[in-house]
């Protein structure tokens, strides 16, 4: 489905009340992955892999730790990774929405015994999770009065930060800060790139960056969030809430690919005309941060 279609529909179910837009949201997300668990599983694999050879590089031990997981998504791939093959003792994963669905779980579990030989041991409820994995949806943990019922180790959030507006990600750090032990970690990986492109190959990953505030206002929803922040900007507000960075690696564009030349063929926004161009194109941007002691 190109952006223009998705577009449509997400500006279509905006102007519903939100419990019906929500409610319909939901039933197309969950027809279009119905058969989504196993790429999903190879996609998250990959991430969950160079973040452990990130934290290994730091000589961080995750054996017997929690993990918090900012922004749950759709199904517990991530926690399930941590738990059964990093030695997490246990994942809790936070998100403003409410995504899972028990059939999906339900998938998942079957996928690890089959593929895994895991037998997941899941509880009685509302979704069949085990024991080790908790799931707090409809949590805003940008809110004031943000509290943990567990002390935490690391947080973790994979392709989140880019679709959180920049006042909520500071308040976000601002009560980690406040409410995570001093020992504690961050590692974020973010994908900073226009993702209407990855469905529609006609628009620059960069192409978001031409539109006014005003105008990038009208392109998106609540449904397709995209907050357009660039590298220096995410750095900024770390900075502010408190922390340092840790270890910093992106990727850059090669100037003969046709990624760079859709990106000189843009008009760049004022607002993106102070930037440097490694800072504009910087992408699969991963950083591990700590509180400045």
């Amino acid at each position: 489905m190109n952006h223009k279609a998705k577009s449509f529909i997400f500006k279509s179910l905006d102007i519903l009340p939100n419990s019906l837009g929500y409610g319909i949201y939901h039933q197309l997300q969950k027809f279009l992955n119905r058969n989504s668990v196993n790429f999903k599983i190879k996609t998250n694999n990959r991430s969950f892999k160079e973040a452990l050879e990130i934290l290994e590089k730091e000589n961080i031990s995750l054996k017997d730790k929690t993990v918090l997981e900012l922004g749950s998504g759709w199904a517990p791939i991530i926690p399930y990774f941590f738990t059964n093959f990093a030695e997490v003792e246990r994942v809790v994963t936070y998100d403003i929405n409410e995504h899972y669905d028990a059939k999906t779980i339900a998938k998942l579990n079957s996928y690890y015994k089959e593929n895994y030989q895991i037998d997941i041991a899941a509880e009685k409820g509302k979704y069949p999770l085990p024991s080790n994995v908790t799931y707090y949806p409809k949590t805003n943990l940008a809110a004031e009065n943000t509290q943990l019922n567990e002390q935490i180790d690391l947080v973790f959030s994979r392709f989140v930060l880019e679709h959180i507006s920049p006042e909520d990600l500071l308040q976000i750090h601002q009560s980690f800060a406040n409410i995570l032990p001093k020992s504690a970690y961050i590692l974020h990986m973010i994908s900073p790139s226009d993702h209407r492109a990855y469905d529609d190959k006609s628009l620059s990953y960069y192409d978001f960056l031409k539109y006014s505030k005003a105008e990038w206002k009208k392109q998106h929803t609540k449904f397709d969030y995209h907050n357009r922040l660039r590298l220096p900007d995410y750095l900024t507000i770390f900075k502010e809430a408190g922390y340092e960075v840790v270890s910093l690696d992106y990727d850059t564009c090669d100037k003969d690919s046709e990624k760079y030349k859709k990106f000189k063929e843009l008009t760049l926004h004022e607002d993106y005309k102070n930037y440097t161009e490694e800072e504009l194109l910087a992408g699969s941007i991963n950083v591990l941060l700590k509180l400045k002691v």
